[in-house]
């Protein structure tokens, strides 16, 4: 009975690790996620601007593409 409860506690010790360990994956991931949507909003701005300053009567980012 000892030896199961003692494999039982290895396990979950095992499982609380690797939760810790996925947790900062996840939140990792969520930053950097953050980050590129922050970096695609200003891209999309500039060229938004750059398209309008070119004589567009809207911007460029607004067009659906040609396979739709």
């Amino acid at each position: 009975m000892t030896d199961r409860l003692t494999h039982l506690e290895e396990r979950v010790a095992h499982l609380e690790r690797a939760n810790d360990e996925l947790s900062g994956v996840v939140r990792d991931l969520s930053e950097r996620l953050a980050r590129a949507e922050r970096r695609l909003a200003m891209v999309l701005e500039r060229l938004a601007e750059a398209e309008y300053a070119a004589g567009g009567t809207y911007p460029m980012t607004d067009e659906r593409p040609p396979h739709w």
